[in-house]
């Protein structure tokens, strides 16, 4: 295997962009965009370092080889002389994903994945995972005109699971999501987050995280801790150089909804992030801009096909616009909805919007004002 390889950074199709910008910043190198993600260059320590430290993207997935396959026979033969052991363990348990496309000869990806797996198993001698949810280990190959390209998903769970989020509200921004939706809106971690309708508070515990530069995934664990490849030594090292800061701002969320305030706190304190947000049980009517400089409102309000009902919708999201109007001069505003008019109901001067966003089974976009 080369030292350096493919990896793929992968997002939902919309934000693209904004996971590029964030990618440029960290320094990775040559870093591409393409549908569904960004493509960098490394070795293994770029793999664990953006795995544990990149915000937006949804999973990391590292190129580790290819052969030519114009049948399964061939498939048969080459997967067993494939190096499975330079990346794989023995004990751990491995699933293997096919997509094969029109140009490929071998376009059975049942066979396939049957064909691999088994090679595998016989000459490496790991065992085979039941379903995806068994698997140590996920094998993706893609057929593409007869080159078999394998990768490896190094992130296991995907990486808007931080490792500190256990309570959730009704239909949860993820926190990758969240962060490329502030990064868009030019949050970089030194102005105050307001968040009206905050949920489990998504969007204020990245804000507040970002502020302190804490590491994004320092609180969980991932599949590339059981590669052949792994390297505990080099890992720790990653997390020991990454250094945090004091944060002087502060976080803001409410909620009508009780129970949610509840669930935000608690997973703030569990983010280490509790002395930088304060969450109040209060509908939108209610809101009050908080003392101290401008900063930015970041919400993701209720829309039609997720929840509630389009009549109060309406008369919800024009609330909001009038608050934001009256008491927020000086401030920025970031919004998320799957429906134009809602947020055309707000009569808030927003800006062109991107493309739209894949975001549980919906396509949302990203509203966003200039300063009010």
């Amino acid at each position: 295997m080369s030292a350096e390889f493919e990896i793929l950074l992968t997002t939902p199709p919309g934000l693209e962009s904004y996971l590029l910008d964030e990618v440029k910043q960290a320094g990775f190198k040559r870093p591409k965009s393409i549908t569904g993600g960004v493509i960098i260059w490394g070795g293994w320590e770029e793999v664990w370092r953006a795995n544990m430290t990149l915000r937006g993207a949804s999973k990391v997935l590292a190129r580790f080889g290819a052969f030519r396959a114009f049948h399964l026979a061939q498939l048969d033969k080459r997967s067993r002389k494939f190096p499975w052991d330079e990346v794989i363990k023995k004990e751990h348990a491995v699933k293997v994903e096919v997509a094969t496309n029109r140009k490929s000869k071998i376009y059975h990806a049942g066979a396939a994945v049957e064909r691999i797996e088994r090679a595998i198993k016989e000459e490496l001698g790991a065992p085979i995972a039941g379903g995806m949810d068994d698997a140590d280990i996920v094998i993706k190959a893609r057929i593409d005109d007869n080159n078999v390209l394998l990768s490896v998903d190094t992130s296991g769970a995907g990486l808007h699971k931080r490792g500190h989020k256990q309570a959730m509200g009704k239909a949860p921004m993820r926190e990758t999501m969240a962060a490329l939706a502030l990064r868009a809106c030019g949050y970089r971690g030194d102005e105050p987050v307001l968040d009206p309708m905050c949920g489990s508070g998504t969007f204020l515990i990245e804000a507040a995280e970002i502020s302190r530069n804490l590491m994004a995934g320092w609180s969980r664990s991932f599949a590339f801790e059981k590669l052949a490849t792994f390297d505990q030594g080099a890992v720790q090292k990653i997390r020991d150089e990454w250094q945090t800061r004091d944060s002087a701002q502060h976080f803001y969320g409410s909620d009508r909804n009780v129970n949610v305030i509840g669930f935000a706190t608690q997973n703030a304190e569990r983010a280490g992030v509790a002395d930088l947000c304060t969450f109040t049980p209060a509908p939108i009517t209610k809101l009050e801009r908080p003392n101290g400089p401008p900063g930015l409102v970041m919400v993701n309000p209720p829309y039609g096909a997720r929840v509630g009902k389009k009549n109060d919708l309406f008369a919800l999201y024009a609330a909001f616009g009038s608050v934001m109007r009256e008491q927020f001069a000086g401030w920025r505003i970031g919004m998320i909805t799957a429906d134009t008019r809602l947020a055309e109901a707000t009569k808030l001067n927003w800006l062109p919007t991107g493309a739209p966003i894949a975001h549980g089974g919906l396509k949302v976009k990203l509203f966003r004002t200039d300063v009010l």
